[in-house]
């Protein structure tokens, strides 16, 4: 991939489970060049009902895009454009073209991709994980926990690291942020679970680095020095950014 591709400007969205998020991105420096713009998603959220809400985000900035491919990032395992899985949307998601839906919806290409592969993408090129060599594993920790590899800055897409089960439950129903506020664990309480995840998790694949994302990481300080880990494991730089940001740098990749 040639320096060109890698910069200009490209709107990047994000669809979440309570919001949908879009704002451009400059792919020289990973920032957005306007103010993000945010929709609440709506319910249920149906892929007909979610497009509409996109369209209206994308509107907002056509007078910027040109004819670029835009990044969006959804919540479920994406294989070439097609959904596989639905998390915090709707079941009716599954199995559905969301490349061919959007296309068609926005009049223009995209390019859709895993919400937490998006995130990875972005903390590898403009965040925590640049320039880290070998294998580097971001988890966001939120509803669910969600998963992204990268070895040596390449993504390693749709990986479900979240569902995987430890001491007899999916790691994410007791390792999650959601777990910690529906138990109203205390940080301590909390980190002896995320310890037994993130140790689970480096004995199966050796990381050079974890890196740990989601709106907690703001308050990573409050948790992550509780660990004990052989992997270094910091917190996200870009945050709540990242998915926007990973979605416009994989649609300028896949649209080169």
């Amino acid at each position: 991939m040639g320096e060109a591709s890698r910069t200009g400007t490209v709107l990047g969205i994000d669809i979440g489970g309570t919001g949908v998020k879009g704002a451009p991105v400059d792919l020289t420096t990973g920032e957005l060049t306007a103010d993000r713009v945010r929709i609440t998603t709506p319910q249920p959220a149906t892929p007909e009902s979610v497009a509409d809400v996109v369209e209206e985000i994308a509107g907002k900035f056509s007078a910027t895009l040109g004819d670029s491919t835009i990044g969006i990032a959804i919540p479920a395992v994406c294989q070439r454009g097609v959904a596989r899985s639905a998390a915090n949307i709707d079941p009716s998601w599954v199995d559905v073209d969301v490349d061919a839906l959007f296309t068609k919806r926005l009049g223009r290409p995209v390019h859709v991709v895993n919400d937490a592969d998006a995130a990875g993408v972005a903390e590898a090129r403009y965040g925590a994980a640049l320039g880290v060599p070998g294998l580097v594993i971001l988890t966001t920790l939120g509803t669910g926990i969600g998963s992204a590899l990268l070895l040596d800055g390449q993504l390693i897409p749709n990986s479900e690291l979240g569902h995987l089960e430890i001491d007899g439950y999916d790691a994410e129903k007791r390792a999650a942020q959601s777990a910690k506020k529906r138990e109203e664990l205390t940080y301590p309480e909390w980190a002896e679970r995320l310890q037994r995840y993130y140790s689970h998790v480096e004995g199966l694949l050796w990381p050079d680095l974890f890196v740990v994302g989601g709106g907690i990481s703001k308050s990573a300080e409050k948790f992550l020095p509780l660990l004990e880990l052989r992997t270094p494991i910091v917190p996200a730089k870009l945050r709540n950014g990242a998915g926007i940001v990973g979605a416009a740098w994989l649609a300028r990749e896949h649209g080169s």
